[in-house]
């Protein structure tokens, strides 16, 4: 009876890890291409990035809309993408 109850609950488990996982697949492929862009690039590219600040592109613009329209959506774009970018940041000088 135990080693069925414990199979079930790791199934059950996996199942809410691995659906938590995919529920935004567009949203995972935007933040990842962000991370990326991010990760690849040098220090001095971010800076003169930052200095141009071109307005965002009809593509930024519709996820933007997309991220306004669902908050969970959003907090799950931004605990995605928070660490890798402020990491970046911080060994750029960018932040404090």
């Amino acid at each position: 009876m135990k080693r069925h109850f414990l199979f079930a609950l790791v199934l059950t488990l996996l199942y809410v890890c691995v659906g938590s996982a995919q529920q935004y697949p567009m949203m995972d492929m935007v933040a990842n291409k962000i991370i990326q862009k991010y990760q690849n690039s040098t220090c001095e590219q971010l800076w003169e990035k930052k200095s141009q600040k071109a307005p965002p592109s009809q593509q930024e613009q519709n996820v933007i809309q997309m991220l306004k329209g669902d908050p969970q959506m959003r907090q799950a774009f931004i605990n995605k993408i928070a660490a890798p970018i402020a990491n970046k940041m911080f060994d750029c000088g960018m932040i404090p």
